[in-house]
């Protein structure tokens, strides 16, 4: 079966979300009105509206790391992560977390990195060697 994932949430500004989510991720811009706008996110759809965005508290202990809840994420084939964490250092982003890999040699192994849209919310992109291992444990 194959699906789409779906998520909408706030954004303080739609000119520095299109900005973003376009000039620095990448991403394909979709349909959009005087309130909102829906990108491509790798290849799922992302509607921001405006608003104010959720509140985010470092609550998740993810191996040695805090990382902010709720956040988005999605996860990529490792080369496209590694292409992605270039353009990202290559734009200056500042990195909650920056390009790292995490539970190396384990069930699991990933590469990740956090940082924000310009309302602050938070995204996580994960790299796998083999997206079929994502759900070995």
């Amino acid at each position: 079966m194959k699906s789409l994932f779906h998520l909408a949430y706030n954004v303080t500004s739609l000119e520095e979300t299109r900005l973003f989510y376009k000039d620095v991720l990448g991403c394909i811009e979709g349909r959009s009105a005087d309130t909102w706008i829906d990108f491509n996110f790798f290849g799922h759809q992302l509607s921001m509206h405006l608003g104010e965005p959720f509140t985010v508290k470092n609550t998740g202990k993810v191996g040695e790391h805090m990382v902010a809840m709720p956040h988005l994420g999605v996860v990529l084939e490792l080369e496209a992560w590694e292409k992605l964490a270039q353009r990202l250092t290559d734009a200056h982003i500042a990195f909650i977390i920056p390009p790292t890999i995490r539970f190396e040699g384990e069930v699991g192994e990933q590469y990740t990195m956090f940082f924000t849209d310009p309302s602050g919310n938070p995204i996580e992109v994960k790299g796998f060697k083999d997206l079929d291992t994502v759900f070995d444990a």
